[in-house]
């Protein structure tokens, strides 16, 4: 019996532990408002240029190299050595540093305070790197602790949206998108965003480049809210005259992509929902390219045999002229995501 007493005290105070745990995150969980102004500029001259460079990039918080096989995906590590994460950031900061003549960069999984990262403040190494471009950041992921896995859990993690612009938004708004997990999953997961830079242009109307990370482990319920939201925030301002450039890791394939390349084993298109071609009208155009893909699977270290996928690209709105995009082939060395690189220019006439 007394075995017993001891076994059920013990259970009773992990369990009443374990309640206080979640009663404390809940009570220090990130609730961020439907929007947020992170800045606004009192004196900003138009854009004269109507041609435009844009790169987005998932840098999976420099701790997602080719080495990596990640425990979400069903891989056994939970992060990669202090060393092997410097490194991985200091090629993604030479990388970002040799395009600094692009006018746009658009970077998700960008820590600021995370264990998975050893605490190394990437938003600050990175706007340091890059002097000819002004910052701008949006948590998406702030958890004071992740508690999986359980016995070498993941820990406090703080990181979100970064876009650099070598040009000056007369403001900068965080976009909370619609949708969470149930209690109490929702107090360690992602509150999702999109980040939107606008600038003025001489025609009197607006530039709105978008920055935008998409729910991923979910059954798609929260992708499609996500998607409807976005849908209604590009539309509006589109009506109005204004010209839309969304890119990110939108955690789906663009429309197609299935039959572009079906015959091409390195798209495994039965893991990722396929954007509906009828989304939006016709003449927004989905910008990606179809032969290098932008997003590896992380359950297993890179080898001959990963499943790759697209699920980085561009949308833009009709006034807008796709000239080239690309994407850069760096072998998931150091994220397992691959910088996808736009060039575009805005059409005189609005629609």
């Amino acid at each position: 019996m007394a075995v017993m007493r001891v076994i059920l005290y013990v259970i009773s105070t992990l369990a009443i532990l374990f309640l206080l745990a979640l009663l404390v995150l809940s009570i220090k969980d990130y609730k961020p408002e439907k929007t947020k102004v992170i800045n606004k500029a009192e004196n900003h001259n138009p854009l004269s240029q109507d041609t435009f460079k844009l790169i987005t990039w998932n840098i999976g918080y420099s701790g997602l190299g080719k080495e990596m096989s990640f425990f979400y995906d069903g891989g056994n590590e939970v992060r990669a050595t202090k060393e092997r994460t410097q490194e991985n950031l200091d090629k993604i900061k030479y990388y970002l540093k040799q395009n600094q003549h692009i006018d746009f960069l658009l970077l998700q999984e960008v820590d600021k305070a995370s264990r998975r990262s050893y605490y190394i403040n990437q938003l600050k190494e990175l706007r340091n790197n890059l002097e000819k471009h002004k910052g701008y950041f949006a948590l998406n992921y702030k958890v004071p602790y992740v508690p999986v896995p359980l016995f070498k859990s993941l820990g406090k993690v703080a990181g979100g949206l970064a876009t650099f612009t070598a040009h000056n938004p007369f403001k900068i708004v965080r976009h909370q998108f619609p949708g969470q997990y149930t209690w109490p999953k929702n107090l360690f997961m992602l509150d999702r965003c999109f980040l939107v830079c606008r600038y003025k242009l001489e025609n009197g109307n607006d530039l709105l480049v978008i920055n935008t990370h998409n729910s991923a482990y979910d059954n798609g319920t929260l992708k499609e809210k996500e998607m409807n939201a976005l849908k209604q925030f590009i539309t509006k301002e589109y009506n109005a005259g204004n010209y839309v450039i969304v890119g990110g890791d939108w955690n789906q394939f663009p429309p197609e992509i299935g039959k572009t390349e079906k015959s091409n084993q390195l798209y495994n298109i039965s893991k990722a929902k396929t954007i509906a071609k009828d989304f939006l009208a016709e003449k927004w155009q989905w910008a990606y390219d179809p032969k290098i893909p932008t997003n590896r699977s992380l359950d297993k270290p890179l080898n001959p045999w990963t499943d790759m996928t697209i699920i980085d690209f561009f949308l833009l709105s009709p006034n807008i002229q796709l000239i080239k995009v690309k994407t850069k082939d760096l072998k998931f060395e150091n994220s397992d995501h691959q910088p996808v690189h736009l060039e575009v220019v805005l059409n005189d006439h609005n629609k």
